[in-house]
């Protein structure tokens, strides 16, 4: 037996353990949660973190859908609203964007895809003063705006999109469309937005997980609680701990998990996407 051989069964084996580990590693957290989830406060703290004890998930549900005039459920709603709103805007800007960098040869082009790739190397959080004083002279500020408007952009999704556009759409079609007399706005709606279908897909889910996850960005905006998206929401119940020894971590537990909900079905409603694209992509 050769040495090559002899290294594969060692080389699969150690792949495996290391998929194995990494498995663990990303679903570890995920059954914590689960499983304290269905935990009384008591045995939140007393009993094994990894396995369950007394059943009390229903009750945990009922305090968390009731506790402030079940203002959980309006911190959903309103992360449901930016999300959305914010995310299908952005979609639509950036996947237009991407598009015409893609298609079109114009003055500037150069230029103007180096702004882009050079925005990536600009702290967010080196925005928030510039970004707050401009908000508070158009009086967004402590608004829904204040969070939707800004998600609006992103130079990372005009960077895909464009991308995409690039391997996705045969020129030549565009060609034949403006031989039949379609205007450059239907080509791109009935030819190259449908042919970007899962591109948008997916900055459309980058986007979604983004702006469900968002934190900062409502913190600094938004004074009003019940303005405020299911994050910054669960935080401040963390905080009730510190500013007066409530402790309402089971409920932050419970919360969490709700809010892990939209982002799965999100995902898994958008699979059909991703396999259309692997499909057209075997075709081609």
């Amino acid at each position: 037996m050769s040495t090559a051989t002899a290294a594969r069964p060692r080389t699969r084996i150690a792949v495996i353990m290391g998929l194995v580990a990494f498995a663990v590693y990303s679903v570890a957290p995920v059954w914590w949660l689960v499983v304290a989830a269905t935990k009384s406060q008591a045995d939140l703290y007393t009993t094994n973190g990894l396995w369950f004890a007394e059943f009390r998930l229903w009750d945990n549900l009922r305090g968390l859908f009731t506790y402030q005039d079940g203002i959980f459920l309006t911190w959903m709603g309103n992360t449901l609203l930016y999300g959305v709103a914010g995310t299908a805007g952005m979609t639509l800007v950036c996947v237009a964007c991407g598009y015409g960098l893609a298609m079109y040869r114009f003055r500037g082009r150069g230029v103007m895809m180096g702004a882009i790739i050079g925005s990536f190397l600009v702290p967010g959080a080196l925005l928030t003063i510039p970004s707050f004083l401009l908000y508070t002279d158009l009086n967004l500020v402590d608004t829904p705006w204040a969070i939707i408007l800004p998600s609006f952009f992103s130079a990372f999704s005009v960077y895909l999109a464009k991308v995409y556009a690039e391997g996705a759409i045969p020129p030549e079609l565009l060609e034949a469309a403006r031989i039949d007399g379609a205007g450059e706005y239907r080509i791109f709606f009935s030819v190259g937005a449908r042919l970007m279908s899962t591109g948008a897909a997916t900055i459309f889910l980058l986007g979604f997980v983004g702006s469900w996850n968002s934190f900062f960005g409502p913190l600094v905006y938004l004074r009003d609680q019940h303005k405020w998206p299911v994050m910054l929401g669960l935080y401040s119940w963390l905080k009730v701990k510190v500013d007066n020894s409530t402790d309402l971590t089971g409920l932050v537990v419970v919360g969490s998990i709700i809010s892990l909900v939209p982002m799965v079905a999100l995902m898994i409603s958008l699979q059909r996407y991703w396999r259309s694209g692997i499909t057209l992509g075997s075709l081609r």
